[in-house]
């Protein structure tokens, strides 16, 4: 479903992406039956933050996946120029992008559906910045990856999947906190949940994903593991400022969120 115009999809470096925002979630601790994004830090839901970084890197097409009371998250992004893809039941980051993929790769011939790129990102992270993401497409597309992720060194990794790398700092995998080891839960670069993807290899590795692992969700950092496996490209990109990673989870986080923005000049 497309709401408002959708931006021609050129050639061009700045506009050869989709762009796919995850916000289908509840957010049971915010302590509200309203959907997680749509929470406000400094007068604005977060997944408009979100949105007003993505927007100006001019993606061929914006997708919101929406699940959770999906008529609010729509009805506040009247008049954008974004798609929507539904989630329900919600399964996983992997699997909102499979459910996401009919606006992703539209029929033959659709505006805009030469896109090589794919960048998903959350929309509860209103701190992650348009100079940040742009570096991140600039890495992939130099670099020529099958994906490229966003990551940062925290002190406190809690709550984030970990960046597990191998002998000179090569990546592995990533692995979810909640099935992470002792060891691995010590590591503190983690990953920010912000991908640039081949959109072919993308496709590809949907496929075969599987919800093997305690919380029977399709993971999308699985395909990281799947295309490496396979001899693909994989590339990280540091955010400059780990703050960036800081996602909305609860009434303290958004607190948090707020403070950052207010430092920044940001309203």
């Amino acid at each position: 479903m497309t709401v408002g115009p959708v931006t021609t999809g050129s050639v061009r470096p700045d506009a050869s992406f989709v762009a796919v925002v995850l916000a289908a979630g509840l957010g049971k601790r915010m302590g509200s039956d309203l959907p997680k994004v749509l929470h406000r830090a400094l007068g604005r839901p977060l997944l408009h933050h979100v949105l007003g970084h993505v927007e100006p890197l001019r993606p061929a097409r914006t997708v919101v996946v929406v699940g959770h009371r999906a008529p609010l998250v729509m009805e506040s992004l009247a008049g954008r120029p974004v798609r929507f893809a539904t989630q329900v039941p919600q399964l996983g980051t992997g699997h909102a992008v499979q459910i996401a993929w009919d606006e992703i790769e539209p029929p033959t011939g659709e505006e805009g559906a030469l896109a090589a790129t794919v960048l998903v990102l959350a929309g509860d992270m209103p701190l992650v910045r348009r100079e940040t993401l742009r570096g991140l497409l600039a890495r992939h597309l130099r670099e020529g990856n099958d994906v490229t992720f966003l990551s940062g060194v925290l002190e406190d990794p809690s709550g984030y999947g970990r960046v597990i790398r191998g002998a000179g700092g090569s990546f592995l995998r990533i692995v979810e906190e909640r099935d992470a080891t002792m060891e691995e839960r010590s590591v503190r670069e983690v990953n920010s949940g912000v991908y640039c993807f081949s959109r072919a290899k993308l496709k590809e590795a949907l496929r075969f994903l599987r919800a093997d692992n305690r919380q029977s969700e399709y993971y999308l950092t699985d395909t990281l593991s799947f295309l490496r496996d396979r001899g693909g490209r994989v590339g990280v990109e540091q955010a400059p400022d780990p703050r960036e990673l800081f996602g909305v989870n609860t009434p303290e986080q958004l607190a948090m969120v707020e403070a950052v923005l207010r430092e920044w000049g940001e309203g």
